[in-house]
């Protein structure tokens, strides 16, 4: 995926034996932790996410809604 407007993009996830995202590939080959991904994502570093407070009280990351399914963080490939 390419770089647009100076920002980055995910493009893989490596999740934990419960299956969590734990850390997350960007288009420039950069792995993130969740947390510093959250933070990236609200500094408008990485397109195409946001973070928004769940149920249970946490910050979560998530893919912008675009009525698309292949783009969402669960499913993007792993590494």
């Amino acid at each position: 995926m390419e770089q647009q407007n100076g920002k980055q993009q995910i493009v893989a996830v490596r999740k934990n034996g419960d299956g969590d995202i734990v850390e997350l590939q960007l288009s420039s080959g950069q792995v993130v932790g969740y947390q510093e991904a959250q933070r990236m994502a609200k500094n408008d570093e990485i397109e195409n996410v946001n973070v928004f407070k769940g149920r249970d009280g946490d910050e979560h990351l998530r893919s912008d809604p675009d009525g698309r399914t292949d783009n969402n963080l669960d499913n993007l490939p792993t590494f």
